[in-house]
């Protein structure tokens, strides 16, 4: 809980907390510089208390006395702590399914012409751009692997799950979540791609190692160098833009583009547009964007 400003002993506004160090002016300023040139996350004036409330977090965990210091373990080694303050200023809500249209295009026309396509020895490729805790891509695995089995599972076919925040990649990693999770899975899915814990896990599911065969989990900035040449047939970048400004949305657009072949899909979150941003796509359905030809 943060209280109302309150002026600081140095001349700067500051919003005090009620139970850690405040956040002064240039302390904060330094942190939306770093962040934005960082993250490429911009961060208004109204995000000064969340951004208290969430790093006085990391400030216990790195036994700091003040956002001070903070800022100086950002100045020292900028990559070290990236990830760290990425994850928290930024809010990953993630769901298995979520967005289901997409899962169902996919399904129904994406993935069967696909296989089709690629039978004799081309790769089919998917790209979960900010996977966060990995609901996206397990449930990309899911409809791959039954559109496998249903159309021909000699393709070769991998999903790519990257993101910036490390607790979110560890999850991703383990694939366990709370059966409270498991919402959108169907009741036949769930038999099908989860094993349920015993005893004290009783209330936890593993995803099925099928699933984690298909997924390659890495972390990735999208705003520095990416390793991987592509090309994708489709990128799933959903409720990740939203937090950049329109030169940046610009620039990774046009670089999923540069990823993409003809008539390769980008998939976007559903707050999400690419009006006016990049001529290289049209858009084909509910925030589904295919690559135009040349």
């Amino acid at each position: 809980m943060s209280m109302p400003a309150t002026a600081m002993t140095d001349g700067n506004a500051a919003v005090a907390g009620m139970n850690g160090p405040s956040l002064s002016d240039a302390d904060f300023n330094f942190l939306r510089t770093f962040v934005y040139e960082h993250c490429g996350i911009s961060l208004g004036e109204h995000k000064r208390q969340l951004v208290q409330g969430r790093l006085v977090r990391r400030l216990r965990a790195l036994k700091l006395r003040d956002f001070g210091a903070y800022c100086e373990v950002l100045r020292r080694d900028p990559q070290a702590e990236l990830g760290e303050l990425a994850s928290a200023i930024s809010t990953n809500v993630t769901a298995f399914f979520r967005e289901s249209h997409h899962f169902d295009l996919l399904t129904n026309e994406l993935l069967p012409r696909w296989i089709a396509e690629k039978k004799n020895g081309g790769r089919l490729r998917i790209w979960s751009a900010g996977c966060a805790t990995g609901e996206e891509p397990y449930t990309l695995a899911m409809v791959l692997a039954e559109a496998l089995e249903k159309h021909g599972s000699h393709v070769d076919a991998k999903i790519l799950a990257t993101d910036l925040s490390p607790q979110a990649l560890e999850t991703a990693r383990k694939g366990v979540y709370p059966i409270d999770r498991l919402e959108g899975v169907s009741v036949e899915r769930r038999r099908r791609w989860f094993l349920r814990g015993e005893g004290d896990y009783d209330q936890y599911a593993c995803v099925h190692p099928r699933l984690r065969e298909l997924v390659s989990i890495l972390p990735l900035n999208l705003l520095h160098d990416w390793p991987m040449q592509g090309p994708f047939d489709a990128i799933f970048c959903r409720n990740v833009v939203i937090y950049f400004d329109k030169p940046t949305k610009q620039r990774l657009f046009q670089r999923y583009a540069g990823l993409l072949p003809e008539g390769g899909y980008l998939f976007l979150g559903h707050s999400e547009s690419m009006y006016g941003l990049n001529d290289n796509f049209d858009l084909i359905g509910r925030t589904v964007y295919r690559k135009r030809s040349a």
